[in-house]
């Protein structure tokens, strides 16, 4: 049998959510979120999830883990069984560690697989040898939708890049030159929102200067952005698919948007004060807690349950503005983000 939760792992979890830049230092190829070792015996009883998010640092796949481990511990209790939740995301975006971590999932006796796909080429040939070595393999935010993999939960990504273009349309008036920011270039469900942005700019007659990628961190997003805006000045709007530069503070008062209009995939607690300041006046959330506590609870259904389970479980974007912001803060409140501005909860 395994231990169950305690509560000193759950705050530890809670608190990695604060402070990103330190997940590093507690990550490791086989950390296991019930305070047991990685080497305890596997028995019938204990239902054990690799996690596999695209990278360790990106406080959006800290917020799945949350998730994955509050769905662990309600689900375990509920249907009397111990669940395990494997953390083994690579400390940075990298597609052939994440292939090498599915193989260690498989190797160490993992039930099922849930994974965000940083290459859905690297990875499904991988996903395809676990699930016929009887691991359930599902993915979300992220799909590798050639693979066999049984089920895949996130947002509609033509719509969410669409949404994220139409918005900033409307902030600019409908006309513009704006450029889309773009995270890793290879990642599918990325593509798809450059796509979408794309379709929804020509449709809106807003010109798009072009479409940059980057490492996605705070630091190497925002670095991007002040290069583009020094490249390009005659850029009046950015894109953002992925929330990455508001992940921190440094935009926040340096004056590189004062003559730009952003919009921004997102809502973490960080980036509220884009909102409340009228930097970013508009962010669409993907609630990024539910990727770990709805796919933990969909392998519960499947594995666990044998019940039938759709091959597509939607996302819905939250659209975040200021008249939403303190509904918005207490949520993530809700969801056990330690950093939420007090000032937004009382909103």
């Amino acid at each position: 049998m395994r231990v169950p939760y305690s509560t000193l792992a759950a705050a530890l979890a809670v608190a990695a959510l604060a402070c990103s830049t330190k997940d590093s230092a507690r990550d490791s190829s086989n950390t296991v979120a019930v305070g047991t070792s990685a080497s305890a015996v596997h028995n019938d009883s204990t239902l054990r999830i690799a996690v596999i998010a695209k990278s360790s640092t990106n406080p959006v796949f800290l917020a799945a883990r949350t998730g994955a481990e509050a769905a662990a511990r309600e689900l375990g209790a509920k249907n009397n069984i111990r669940i395990e939740v494997l953390w083994l995301t690579p400390p940075q975006e990298d597609a052939q560690v994440q292939a090498q971590r599915i193989q260690q999932a498989v190797n160490d006796g993992a039930d099922a697989i849930l994974i965000s796909c940083s290459d859905a080429g690297k990875v499904t040939g991988v996903i395809n040898d676990a699930v016929a070595r009887g691991v359930q393999v599902m993915t979300f935010d992220s799909d590798a939708p050639q693979s066999k993999r049984f089920a895949y939960y996130g947002v509609d990504d033509i719509k969410t890049g669409q949404q994220t273009m139409a918005e900033l349309a409307t902030l600019m008036n409908g006309k513009g030159k704006v450029a889309i920011l773009a995270g890793n270039q290879n990642a599918p469900n990325l593509q798809r929102r450059v796509q979408g942005a794309k379709e929804e700019a020509k449709r809106s007659g807003m010109q798009i200067i072009g479409v940059f990628n980057h490492v996605e961190t705070a630091q190497d997003a925002t670095a991007e952005v002040v290069r583009v805006d020094n490249a390009y000045p005659d850029i009046q709007g950015w894109a953002f698919i992925g929330g990455w530069p508001l992940f921190a503070q440094s935009l926040l008062t340096d004056g590189t948007f004062a003559k730009l209009k952003v919009a921004s995939v997102d809502a973490l607690p960080a980036e509220l004060a884009y909102v409340d300041r009228g930097v970013v006046p508009v962010l669409l959330a993907q609630p990024v807690y539910k990727w770990g506590y709805v796919g933990v609870q969909t392998i519960v259904d499947k594995v666990h349950m044998k019940k039938a389970v759709p091959a597509i479980i939607p996302m819905e974007l939250v659209r975040v503005t200021k008249a939403n912001l303190g509904d918005w803060a207490r949520q993530l409140q809700a969801w056990g983000f330690t950093d939420v501005d007090p000032k937004y909860l009382k909103m």
